[in-house]
């Protein structure tokens, strides 16, 4: 099996070799293969995220790479001493020769309390107490030491119970929703107000065990035969994690929006469940986790401020949530008084916004409301039970995700209710409508020219939300006895910040994953600063989603296309200037940021993205299945729907190194979402437009010019089918299933075949056999065919494909992009008709042709189109602070900062610094921004 001149290097660098990371250019002939030696694994140290291994671990799941040629093999996981520890393990993807390229492995919980691990060949110890899940009847029993889960698989209840021993402490956990058919506050004289409840259609135990059962259950949401009519709407599907050794349950929930955005308005969705209560009412205890450590808590009857003294004994142990000492020993006049102390049942902590929480209790439905505390952010955990067992409910990302809401109710009864609100009831209901009527832009026409004037492409009916999604993250605990302060606050971090596991860069960079890019080296000017600027606009956009307030339950995760200097605003309400819906890449930008520098705070940023753009900005059923939203003010608003936003590419790295399902599913909903495009045409409206207008922009449209038969569709190499590469290719990967590698082989040899191959920008496409039928006879060149993952995905179709024709026509197209209009039109046979935008950001295409031609001239080349910041950045970089009157709050601004142009920029800077870093302090020199 050949093998490229990558793998070469990287089995040079695991068996020690002091090689650098850049050879020399020509040093290596381009394209040399050499034949897989099938090496044994090399141990790989993984680390925790955070730097320190957490105060509570509840399990953990972590993928890690290899180079190719590594032997399947058995793993062994150790920790800083030597002692081996309880591993599971699988393997997530493979080589073309079979052999592995990524694992997945599952670490029983507080196994990793001693700093840094090695995973390497060797026999799996087991966990000294097994998770096992198995069919028991109509359920699914998962059990783990002491407890013991009982799983749906069908009617309302996802959890029916969970048993801490004999004793059951946690029943009936399931979903809830409600609706209104108005939105209110307008007005509307009356609503009608919806209850549904979940329904489970489908359950799966996909793990057994033993250090990780993993079970998933589908389903819906059902009005009741009154409240709803029996409507069945909202699908949903939900994983259960199981760890040996772990008292919790974490939960990976997904929904999906198949509502009438002018008749649904969703006013509440929750987890809920029940906690029987045995305890007397003094022993029984609420928490609720504030902002960092800080902890409310309270017990149902107090017996702390009282007029009377119960004594020191009792005040003490119900403050620590301890049973208190026998009531005989109780001072008499306490005693005697229990009955007039009031018993508080229902308790309430309320995000309405990211800056600020409120708890509330009362006695009882019919009474009022009672003002207890509040705080800025909230953690979003909270805890009823007793000395006797209770469980503790948490959403991670809670304040993020705002509105959201923790009840509890009915604590004073036998069984306490407990509701994770992920989007509050007490907020405004969800107005998902269009943000305005249409102004008259009634044909493409018109369309065009709004199009033109706020960058937004609006079309009557195409900005809906029907088939987005958005996935919530909770954990259970089900606990033998109330937690101790110290162990609730450790438990509300383990939930706001779930710690992490990952392998480290150098041995992740080592592996030859993920494309063109190395560790960052400080080592000489040129390098040290754009090292810096590449930090510098990392921090700038964290700062600015904290600033801005990009949360929210819809926003979270997302980040703003371009900038308003005059307003000191990016431009929220402007048309296509508004979300960026993965615009020009800023998730790979993030993604590879991370690889190189393995900072959580990059990692968390690009993880919150990952959960965004995957589920709020693409389509999981309905007429616009498969693809994704360009960038607009509301982010299922624009009307071009297109493949480049679903883009598996943007994905892969997270599901790769969290081995996360969810995502899974995401990429593998995609693979057939070239078939949306037989009736979403791209490029319906490029050609109407009235003499002399400007044409469209940002759709990156070309159209056919001859008729299509069933079963063809036209489409574009860049923009639609390298996001489509990005499917199969990770499907080919997981599965071996080569069947997808043909389907991509098919579409390389078809484009190499066309007169004008990459140059072309697209052509009419077979949708069963994968290939491109032509012409193919035009030059069309268009800026964003190669800013949509297609650089990342052709990179990684060089190394794990021989298809020499079509990597001359990428190389080809690689070299031309970039160049002078002489030797464009020399290389193309066709005149420069404009449309090669964003030189700084395609300077990555130059580089790369550079480096697999062995061409020192093209490795100068890019680095003088990088440096200048034509339609870009450039370097130096700066934020400046704005405040007073001017801005409603303290801000940093930098004007010249797009997201476009940041995404292009750090993809370019890390590409380039990989392909051609021996190239750069000369040209650095030269270029002047060493000056600058």
């Amino acid at each position: 099996m050949a093998i490229s001149r990558r793998t070469f290097l990287v089995h040079s660098m695991l068996a020690g070799s002091a090689m650098a990371a850049a050879p020399v250019l020509g040093a290596v002939p381009p394209k040399l293969r050499r034949r897989s030696a099938g090496a044994p694994p090399v141990d790989a140290e993984i680390v925790w995220l955070d730097g320190a291994p957490p105060a509570v671990d509840e399990g953990q799941t972590w993928g890690v790479p290899w180079p190719r040629g590594t032997r399947k093999t058995r793993f062994g996981l150790r920790d800083a001493s030597g002692q081996a520890l309880p591993v599971q393990s699988w393997t997530t993807a493979t080589w073309p020769d079979g052999s592995i390229k990524w694992t997945a492995h599952a670490l029983p919980a507080g196994s990793g309390t001693g700093g840094a691990l090695t995973l390497g060949p060797g026999k799996a110890r087991a966990p000294a107490s097994p998770v096992a899940a198995a069919w028991r009847g109509d359920a699914i029993e998962v059990t783990s030491g002491p407890l013991a889960w009982r799983i749906g698989t069908s009617g309302p209840h996802i959890i029916l119970s969970a048993r801490h021993g004999a004793r059951e402490t946690l029943r009936t956990v399931g979903l809830v929703a409600t609706s209104q058919d108005r939105p209110g506050g307008d007005t509307e004289e009356s609503i009608a107000r919806q209850r549904f409840e979940s329904e489970i259609t489908a359950a799966t135990v996909e793990q057994e065990g033993p250090v990780r059962a993993v079970v998933k259950v589908d389903g819906r949401h059902r009005g009741g035969a009154t409240d709803g009519a029996g409507r069945a709407w909202l699908p949903f599907s939900m994983r259960l994690y199981f760890y040996a050794g772990a008292e919790s349950v974490r939960i990976v929930h997904s929904f999906i929006f198949d509502g009438d955005e002018q008749t649904d308005f969703l006013s509440g969705l929750g987890l809920t469940g029940q906690v029987p209560m045995t305890d007397l009412p003094y022993d029984r205890h609420v928490r609720f986790a504030g902002t960092g450590d800080g902890v409310w808590a309270e017990a149902v009857q107090p017996l702390t401020g009282l007029r009377r003294d119960p004594g020191k004994p009792f005040r003490d142990a119900q403050v620590a949530g301890l049973k208190v000492p026998p009531v005989a020993e109780m001072a008499a006049p306490v005693r005697e008084g229990l009955p007039y102390v009031p018993l508080w049942g229902d308790f309430t902590l309320s995000q309405p916004n990211a800056d600020g929480f409120s708890i509330a209790k009362r006695t009882r439905p019919g009474h009022g409301w009672i003002d207890a505390d509040g705080g800025t952010r909230a953690n979003g955990l909270g805890f009823v039970g007793g000395p006797a067992g209770g469980v503790a409910f948490g959403m991670t990302d809670f304040w993020q995700r705002h509105p959201v809401r923790l009840d509890i109710r009915n604590a004073h009864e036998d069984a306490a209710d407990f509701t994770l609100w992920y989007h509050s009831p007490d907020a405004p209901v969800m107005d998902l409508r269009f943000f305005h009527d249409g102004m008259g832009m009634n044909e493409h026409v018109a369309e065009n020219e709004g199009l033109d004037i706020t960058y937004e492409d609006y079309e009557k009916g195409w900005g809906t939300p029907h088939g987005i999604a958005r996935t919530t993250e909770f954990t259970l605990w089900a606990l033998p006895a109330t937690p101790t302060r110290e162990r609730f606050a450790a438990m509300a971090e383990c939930v706001a910040r779930p710690p992490r596991l990952v392998p480290t860069p150098a041995r992740i960079h080592a592996a030859g994953v993920f494309g063109d890019w190395s560790l960052p080296d400080r080592s000489t000017p040129a390098k040290a600063a754009i090292e810096a600027q590449n930090d510098t606009l990392l921090s700038f956009y964290r700062e600015q989603v904290e600033q801005r307030r990009w949360y929210g339950f819809w926003n979270y995760g997302d980040v703003m296309h371009t900038y308003d200097a005059d307003r000191h605003v990016w431009r929220y309400d402007i048309g296509g200037f508004a979300w960026a819906n993965s615009e020009l890449s800023p998730d790979l930008w993030l993604w590879l940021s991370f690889l190189r520098s393995g900072d959580p705070k990059v990692f968390r940023m690009a993880e919150a993205m990952t959960r965004h753009t995957g589920e709020v900005d693409v389509y999981h059923l309905g007429r616009f299945r498969g693809l994704g939203t360009r960038h607009a003010v509301q982010h299922w608003g624009d009307s071009s729907k297109q493949p480049r936003v679903s883009n598996a590419t943007y994905r892969r790295i997270y599901y790769y190194l969290t081995a996360d399902e969810r995502v899974g599913d995401l990429m593998r909903e995609l693979l057939d979402s070239d078939r949306t495009l037989v009736h979403v045409d791209i490029g319906r409206k490029v050609g109407a437009r009235r003499p002399g207008s400007a044409p469209p922009g940002g759709t990156g449209a070309v159209t056919a010019d001859t008729p299509l038969r069933d079963g063809q569709i036209f489409l574009q190499f860049g923009t639609s089918w390298c996001s489509l590469v990005g499917a199969w290719l990770t499907e080919w990967e997981r599965t071996g299933d080569k069947k997808w590698r043909d389907r991509i082989v098919a579409g390389m040899t078809s484009i190499a075949a066309l007169p004008k191959q990459w140059f072309a920008g697209g052509a009419k496409y077979d949708l069963a056999s994968g290939r491109f039928l032509g012409p193919g006879t035009e030059v069309s060149v268009s800026h964003l065919n190669s800013v949509f993952g297609a650089v990342e995905i052709n990179s990684e179709l060089f190394d794990l494909l021989d298809v020499p024709a079509y990597e001359k026509a990428w190389l080809d197209y690689c070299v031309a992009y970039n160049a002078p209009p002489a030797q464009f039109a020399a290389l193309t046979g066709s005149r420069d008709r404009g449309g090669r935008n964003l030189k700084e950001g395609h300077s990555r295409l130059t580089a790369f042709a550079a480096r697999h031609l062995g061409d020192p001239a093209l490795a100068r080349r890019a680095w003088a189109e990088f440096f200048p910041g034509e339609a870009g950045l450039g370097m130096g970089i700066a934020a400046r602070k704005v405040d007073g009157p001017a801005v409603l709050k303290p801000v940093a601004e930098a004007p010249k900062v797009s997201t476009n142009a940041t995404a292009q920029w750090g993809l370019a800077a890390i590409q380039n610094l990989a392909l051609v870093g021996d190239a750069l302090e000369e040209a650095w020199a030269q270029s002047g921004a060493a000056q600058r």
